[in-house]
């Protein structure tokens, strides 16, 4: 491939956007719903506050929102569009609904045709692999937009102890408009690893075929997230979890032509404060070459582009800076892309 296809076929991130929700929880609220120290919650499960959903701030709702943004920051006309991917949760305004449909018709993207993509919160990093490839694999495609909302914390009860390690979800909408021949921000290569034999720990037990919903579990206030075998599923993912966090990380990092070295900023989903500083500890970064979302929580699979926005706004992200994104799904899915920020790769 001649330098110049090189360039017509690299597929650059044109603009993002977030929508974040008004209304926030407090780690002092979090405490007392949950009866988890104040200093806990804050230090260890590294929540200071987080957005909730208002009574609008529906999952598809909130990606028109954030996609509507990036539109407008990209300065495209939305009938240029050629692909929409929602990439938010399947936790939506109904079950059984494409709501890249939907959403592809509020922002008047009417030349585009659209699907729904899920990876739970990795779903960003996997979709923009899929994108780009899609874009490349056909001449037509030019213009993609991912977009979607997250407000899983619906699904939390404060009372299980199980699912402490989801008190930070949180809600928002997230959008990338991504363009083919851009000549900037360049999506370079993607990691991502599965590991089935994690697809049953972390489960809302109730609303499917299994155990369809009932007045007493209603009556509870459910259905919620719950962990069949918290004992088992922690003992296992400490035996492997943060080993493909780094696995992805320098696998994308590689195949992207650099070194661990290169990187000059690194988005992480959002968790506990001891696991995010080691991740840096064993990269070799720092906590300049990051940000910590301890204001926010976690917001899903919108994480990685929360990230991004707040490490250009601080100033941490600047034209050619190598960026990566790594996130990781309950499922388990772990995945990590390599970006080159700025005019060209």
């Amino acid at each position: 491939m001649t330098e110049q296809e090189d360039k017509h076929l690299a597929v650059g991130i044109r603009s993002t956007a977030m929508y974040l929700p008004e209304q926030r929880i407090t780690s002092a609220e979090i405490s007392a719903l949950s009866g988890v120290p104040q200093s806990v919650v804050e230090t260890k499960l590294g929540i200071m506050q987080k957005p909730i959903p208002g009574l609008e701030d529906h999952p598809c709702e909130m990606g028109i929102r954030a996609a509507k943004l990036a539109i407008e920051r990209a300065g495209i006309d939305p009938m240029d569009i050629d692909v929409v991917i929602y990439i938010g949760e399947e936790y939506k305004e109904y079950p059984v609904w494409t709501a890249a449909l939907k959403l592809q018709e509020e922002i008047g993207a009417r030349n585009a045709w659209g699907f729904d993509a899920a990876l739970r919160c990795g779903t960003t990093i996997m979709a923009l692999k899929l994108a780009k490839h899609l874009m490349q694999g056909d001449d037509r495609i030019r213009h993609v937009l991912l977009a979607g909302g997250y407000r899983n914390g619906d699904l939390i009860d404060y009372r299980n102890p199980r699912t402490r390690f989801m008190f930070n979800l949180g809600a928002g909408g997230g959008a990338i408009l991504l363009q083919k021949g851009a000549g900037m921000n360049v999506v370079l290569e993607t990691s991502l690893k599965t590991d089935g034999a994690f697809s049953e720990d972390v489960i809302v037990s109730a609303g499917g075929t299994k155990q369809p919903v009932t007045m007493e579990i209603l009556a509870a206030g459910g259905p919620y997230f719950d962990v069949p075998d918290p004992e088992g599923m922690k003992r296992r993912l400490e035996e492997k979890s943060m080993a493909n966090f780094l696995e992805v990380v320098r696998t994308s990092v590689r195949d992207s032509g650099y070194r661990v070295e290169d990187i000059d900023f690194i988005g992480i989903l959002h968790m506990k404060k001891s696991a995010h500083d080691y991740v840096l500890e064993q990269l070799g970064l720092t906590s300049e070459q990051t940000v910590y979302l301890d204001h926010y929580g976690h917001i899903g699979q919108f994480d990685p582009i929360l990230c991004l926005e707040l490490g250009i706004a601080e100033g941490k992200i600047r034209p050619g800076s190598v960026v990566v994104l790594v996130s990781a799904g309950i499922g388990y899915a772990w995945g990590a892309v390599t970006i080159k920020w700025g005019d060209k790769a």
